[in-house]
């Protein structure tokens, strides 16, 4: 374990889902597309709304309090709380601090991590080294979004990808050589102009202008990001596999970002692992930004994709332009 002082792994996940579903074809009444063009560029489907009443550090709580029954242990046991999210509910407080009264975290400290898409890895990456210095028994980390709040629903080329949900999951001691094995962490601000959201801070402060220019809105310049993205999803698991003494062929299951099937299928092709080693719902949720990954490793572990002993990667790309990737034995142990 070559990141402190003890080893650290995952104990426990959780998430939340809007009920409301929007499809493709529910899209092509309300802007110029179709269900076969957001399927054939994309793989998405359908994806999940949360209702107006619904914001951010609820979906973040729902998904922590089931995280916590999985790992098994209460609210109080918690020392940190992270949330990685694009879309708090206010500009301050933190998300975090919310979550951590409604459910009832009383003896954790708490803050929001931004790092876009990645925010969840970056959440990873960081909850893990206060467990494995000792300073923490417990973090939870939450990725969580609404990002249909910030969506340009005139923008055919955005609008379809993007929905709504929360995932999370508990860090705590695990067995030696379980847990996080390998960490990478990468960023390119030189190219955070490639997905961004330009209003609302300091820079362009909300006024009318801004408003009538549609500045709040999330913009994407698709293809330049698209080739980010296959770099980078293919070239960080490589980085964070060789800092834990591993190669790719070490690889038991990979759970990827959920952006665009495309991109994974091409990340996928250039580390040589079938189709069958990853796990894609996109299909089904499109991009939930930070709340991707935790999602789709939830999943891939109810469903027995992910077994005891394997070698998982998660990985992740988002604004910023930021990526990630942690490379970790699944289980616990014996601890």
């Amino acid at each position: 374990m070559p990141y402190g002082i003890r080893p650290v792994g995952i104990r426990g996940t959780g998430i939340s889902l809007p009920k409301r579903v929007l499809t493709n074809r529910d899209l092509e009444k309300i802007v110029d597309t179709s269900d076969e063009w957001i399927t054939s560029r994309t793989g998405i489907k359908s994806r999940r709304i949360a209702d107006d009443d619904v914001t951010t550090s609820m979906l973040a709580s729902e998904a922590a309090e089931r995280a916590l029954r999985d790992a098994g242990i209460g609210a109080d046991k918690i020392g940190l709380t992270i949330v990685a999210t694009i879309t708090p509910d206010m500009m301050f407080p933190a998300t975090a601090c919310l979550v951590q009264d409604r459910i009832g975290a009383k003896n954790s400290a708490a803050y929001d991590l931004e790092a876009g898409c990645t925010g969840f890895i970056y959440a990873l990456a960081t909850g893990a080294q206060f467990v494995s210095s000792g300073i923490y028994d417990h973090v939870l980390v939450i990725g969580a979004e609404t990002v249909s709040r910030i969506m340009d629903w005139e923008d055919r080329n955005t609008c379809v990808l993007f929905g709504d949900a929360a995932g999370a999951a508990v860090l705590g001691p695990v067995g030696e050589d379980y847990g996080v094995l390998g960490i990478d962490l990468g960023s390119d601000g030189g190219g955070g102009n490639l997905l961004d959201l330009p209003a609302g801070g300091s820079l362009h402060p909300a006024d009318e202008g801004t408003v009538a220019n549609k500045m709040h809105y999330l913009r994407m310049q698709g293809n330049e990001v698209f080739k980010f993205a296959v770099r980078t999803m293919s070239e960080s698991p490589l980085r964070a596999l060789d800092i834990a003494g591993l190669d790719k062929k070490d690889i038991d299951y990979i759970v990827p970002h959920q952006a665009n099937e495309r991109i994974i299928q091409a990340a996928l092709r250039r580390l040589q692992l079938s189709g069958d080693k990853a796990y894609i719902n996109l299909d089904r949720y499109g991009n939930t930004s930070a709340a991707s990954v935790p999602i789709a490793l939830h999943e891939a572990k109810e469903e027995g994709k992910v077994k005891d002993g394997d070698i998982v990667v998660l990985v992740a790309f988002g604004a910023g332009l930021t990526w990630g990737s942690v490379v970790l034995r699944w289980g616990r142990g014996e601890t």
